[in-house]
């Protein structure tokens, strides 16, 4: 099995002293359009080596949720508007690499809540996603999100939420709920994105990058 980069290296990284970090997006079965939001994360990569000094490889990579590939990425993005089905595998294999250090990061793109929560339990069953508090560090790395998670895009009037779920004490996994930090990644022109909700967005994604080399095991 292919082990995760350890925090030493993490940290080399953030020093400008490593090369060919990579991050990925998940793809899963069910139906739903893993694939979306195609500019996303080159944005972000972009933006947080400019603002944080990682040295992150300009282009996602893509890995399947069952694939062991997963261990090769401190980072997975997840997102869609659908349904996604986790097999057996899937899920065992995704808890193995979520406790053995890894971290994924939910984007509900508006549509897929129903869906992840049922799958999560597959994952975690024995742990609930719980929204975590406005002081939780997720929100105060480079940029300070006093009030928590930014709203980016409306679609409901609902207020935009942080979910977590926390392992032993570690938060494995960020569930962004009614905020489409995606989106709000994406290229200006692809959803008429106003430019301070733009620079909010990767504000907070950068954060969450942040966060995740940080606290990594």
């Amino acid at each position: 099995m292919k082990a995760l980069l350890t925090i030493g290296t993490l940290l080399l990284i953030l020093s400008g002293n490593a090369q060919n970090l990579k991050i990925a997006k998940l793809k899963y079965n069910g139906g739903g359009d893993w694939y979306a939001n195609k500019t996303a994360l080159p944005n972000l990569i972009a933006f947080c080596n400019r603002e944080l000094g990682t040295l992150i490889a300009p282009e996602e990579d893509v890995v399947e949720v069952g694939s062991k590939d997963l261990y090769l990425y401190p980072y997975i993005y997840m997102t869609g508007h659908g349904n996604v089905v986790f097999s057996e595998n899937d899920a065992s294999n995704l808890r193995n690499y979520l406790i053995g250090g890894g971290f994924l990061h939910i984007d509900d793109n508006y549509g897929l809540d129903k869906f992840i929560r049922l799958e999560l339990k597959k994952v975690f069953p024995e742990l609930e996603l719980k929204e975590l508090p406005f002081d939780h560090p997720i929100y105060h790395q480079k940029f300070k999100f006093p009030k928590g998670l930014p709203k980016i895009h409306e679609h409901d009037g609902k207020p935009a939420q942080g979910f977590g779920i926390i392992y032993e004490g570690r938060l494995v996994l960020y569930y962004s709920y009614e905020s489409d930090l995606g989106n709000g990644w994406e290229d200006r022109r692809v959803h008429n994105t106003p430019e301070e909700k733009h620079l909010e967005a990767l504000r907070m994604g950068a954060n969450i990058i942040a966060y995740c080399f940080a606290y990594a095991n």
